[in-house]
């Protein structure tokens, strides 16, 4: 090997096919990561929407949690409602999000 040459494993041009097969992984992920991003995006938005449109459901009712989830940017696919328990159905883009509230009356001595 000649003194002031550069390389990665003793012999020059091994280099450049580890470069290569490293610059393939990395756009694989780049592409998997973009590929997934918005769907990741649209679970937490959905999970987020499911959660405040229970609370408001179970503070308010139906339209409450209709009107939440709509400004949520989600739809309100499912609601229902036995004793106390709020249950909702959120969809935003390709994701369902289901969440649950429990409505509590805090009762204060006059």
């Amino acid at each position: 090997m000649e003194m002031g040459r550069v390389c990665w494993h003793g012999e020059a041009g091994q280099a450049l096919p580890w470069m290569m097969v490293l610059w393939m992984i990395g756009l694989s992920l780049i592409v998997v990561l973009v590929r997934i991003a918005p769907v990741l995006d649209d679970a937490a938005r959905a999970r987020t929407a499911a959660d405040a449109a229970a609370l408001a459901g179970a503070a308010a009712g139906e339209q409450e949690a209709r009107t939440i989830a709509s400004a949520n940017g989600a739809e309100l696919l499912e609601y229902r409602q036995v004793g106390s328990t709020v249950t909702v159905l959120v969809l935003v883009g390709d994701v369902r999000a289901r969440a649950r509230a429990v409505a509590v009356v805090r009762w204060v001595p006059s």
